[in-house]
């Protein structure tokens, strides 16, 4: 499988992984071990996706039966918004290690660059976006003392690497000012109806890997009510007649545009 070189490291990070938000509890342990068959390595989890412990059933179901060896596979997780203080990022890399049933993540990044208040995972976890009355709860905790913080995780070797998730340009150029480890990664949305062009060149430049997100499109907001309308990208002319021309399934042409 293809890989790219992170910055810093130089680790090698598959080009291609299988996204486990919204895959259901009760299927997540057969649909990791199946990817794994298939021959999925990067596997992208998060704390707010809520089927960790399944997840690392697959997996270590998979080393457990010779398919992989943990060194094989690259497991990127997600530190969430209400853990963005300092004394608290720790404690929960530690709880999602912990229900992942391994001693470090590949990649660990920040979920969102929004810090709300905290809930305690004995009372509820994941604590999504809302607190118990419903409405969101904001933090007054700067990006910098939650960075520091990640990057102590680096240094316990808890994680391999540290970056960022659903970050523009000043906050990325603003980080690099203080890290003593910058973000090798920045997740974003990316797909034909939101390209990103300045974003990605940025990253280019700084030498910051991209993964995209959602790279089919509206197809992950559909059942949100977020999807807008906008047609499946799926059934767009433009895709289907890329894939006729390349010979690709339409899954496979949104990355050729």
């Amino acid at each position: 499988m293809a890989t790219i070189a992170l910055k810093r490291t130089g680790q090698k990070m598959p080009l291609i992984g299988f996204g486990l938000w919204k895959v259901t509890r009760s299927s997540c342990a057969d649909t990791v071990y199946n990817a794994i068959k298939e021959g999925y390595r990067l596997f992208d989890g998060a704390g707010d996706y809520g089927n960790e412990t399944e997840a690392g059933e697959g997996l270590n179901r998979a080393i457990k039966d010779g398919l992989v060896k943990r060194e094989d596979l690259f497991v990127t997780s997600k530190l969430w918004n209400t853990f963005h203080a300092p004394e608290h990022v720790k404690a929960l890399a530690k709880k999602q290690l912990g229900l992942w049933g391994i001693d470090y993540f590949d990649l660990f990044l920040v979920h969102f660059p929004i810090a709300l208040e905290y809930v305690d995972p004995a009372h509820r976890y994941p604590p999504e976006w809302f607190g118990d009355d419903g409405k969101v709860h904001l933090a007054n905790i700067p990006f910098q003392k939650t960075w520091a913080a990640m990057e102590e995780l680096v240094d316990e070797g808890l994680v391999k690497n540290i970056g960022v998730s659903n970050v523009q340009g000043s906050l990325l150029l603003d980080i690099l000012r203080y890290a003593r480890y910058e973000p090798v990664v920045n997740q974003v949305e990316l797909h034909p109806y939101l390209t990103q062009e300045a974003l990605v060149q940025l990253c280019k430049t700084l030498g910051i890997a991209v993964t995209a997100y959602s790279s089919l499109g509206p197809q992950s907001y559909v059942e949100l009510g977020a999807d807008q309308g906008a047609p499946s990208l799926l059934e767009h002319n433009i895709v289907t007649s890329i894939a006729q021309k390349k010979s690709k399934s339409e899954w496979s042409a949104p990355s050729l545009l």
